[in-house]
């Protein structure tokens, strides 16, 4: 197999710091005490109620982590809508919209272009045809979805676990393999905020719930578990299947594998425990926009991508192939979800 790409350089360099506590991890450690000092100031203002939080009229789930880099948020959104839908509820999502090239508040529709919605929430949108909407702030996103979806009963907020503007009623906290790194602040560390800590100290959330949940093989700590694997079929840009068994067909042309994502090589990883023969593999930054990629230096390679990367990739590469991510929780992880939201718990409508 071909030889991925690198990642940049700074982004390499600080991964691999993050993974102990090194020379140079130390001697950022000065920068990570002033992140501490300014993030503890900030949630202060909320707790004393000098920076106002927002309630929403329904009950919010908030899903994020506190590291830096794809620890699986995305595919838990997906996979949480997914589930209350089933148990009938009438879903919305807000989020910022990491990377869109407008700042304006908007529905992200099926055919809309990810510069403008980002790749994510039109990723969701997509995946779950619940109304995703995309602001500057939570809030702003959540009375937009209100507004336009009165019979909204709850929200999910892709991201925003440090975002205290917006109340939550409950806290979805994702992990990986990597746990907390060496355990350190941003940026001698890949920690957004301390960990661990306990809900309640969380800035004016004095009665939310947290879950954890390990989206790896090996969690360091305790939570809930999720297992992900890649279906087994691709999907082409009409939204025809694809088995990924046909791929290794004699006449088939040699497979190149790209990942615009945090985490690639695990998506390389699962292509191949698949039985997917890789030819070659390229790491792109993650949420890469594609605008100068040139399909001629690949053209004797069949692409295949995540479902994140396709919306963009398509646009240049129609014939490309992306494979559809796959989670699953244990039956006591969404037990907890649904005890919470039926309890009301620490949900309020004024």
């Amino acid at each position: 197999m071909g030889e991925a790409s690198p990642r940049p350089s700074l982004a390499g360099a600080l991964l691999r710091i993050w993974t102990q506590r090194g020379f140079a991890a130390w001697l950022l450690r000065p920068v990570a005490w002033l992140y501490r000092s300014i993030s503890a100031l900030r949630r202060s203002l909320y707790q004393t109620g000098i920076l106002r939080i927002a309630r929403a009229p329904v009950p919010v789930i908030v899903v994020g982590n506190v590291i830096v880099g794809g620890a699986g948020k995305t595919p838990t959104v997906i996979a949480l809508v997914k589930h209350l839908q089933a148990q009938g509820h009438a879903v919305g999502v807000v989020s910022r919209g990491y990377g869109r090239r407008s700042a304006q508040t908007l529905e992200v529709l099926p055919d809309a272009l990810p510069a403008d919605t980002g790749d994510e929430p039109l990723l969701i949108r997509r995946s779950t045809g619940a109304p995703v909407f995309v602001a500057q702030t939570r809030i702003g996103a959540v009375q937009a979805l209100i507004a336009a979806h009165p019979r909204t009963t709850v929200v999910v907020c892709d991201d925003g676990l440090q975002h205290y503007g917006l109340y939550r009623d409950l806290e979805v906290c994702v992990f990986d393999d990597r746990g907390c790194g060496n355990g350190w602040l941003l940026p001698a560390g890949p920690l957004r905020e301390v960990w661990p800590r306990q809900p309640l100290a969380r800035a004016g959330q004095a009665d939310a719930s947290l879950l954890v949940l390990h989206t790896g093989s090996q969690p360091q700590f305790a939570g809930y578990r999720a297992q992900r694997r890649l279906a087994d079929h691709a999907v082409r840009s009409d939204g025809s299947q694809v088995a990924l068994t046909s791929l290794a067909a004699p006449h088939g042309l040699p497979i190149l594998a790209l990942a615009a994502i945090a985490q690639p090589q695990a998506f390389f990883d699962m292509l191949t425990q698949q039985g997917v023969v890789l030819a070659k593999t390229l790491v792109l930054p993650d949420h890469y926009d594609f605008n100068s990629w040139s399909r001629n230096e690949y053209g004797g390679y069949q692409l295949i991508c995540t479902e994140k990367d396709a919306a963009k990739l398509w646009q240049k590469v129609p014939d490309a192939l992306a494979v559809p991510l796959v989670q699953t929780m244990d039956a006591d992880f969404w037990s907890a979800i649904d005890r919470q939201l039926s309890s009301g718990h620490g949900h309020k409508t004024s």
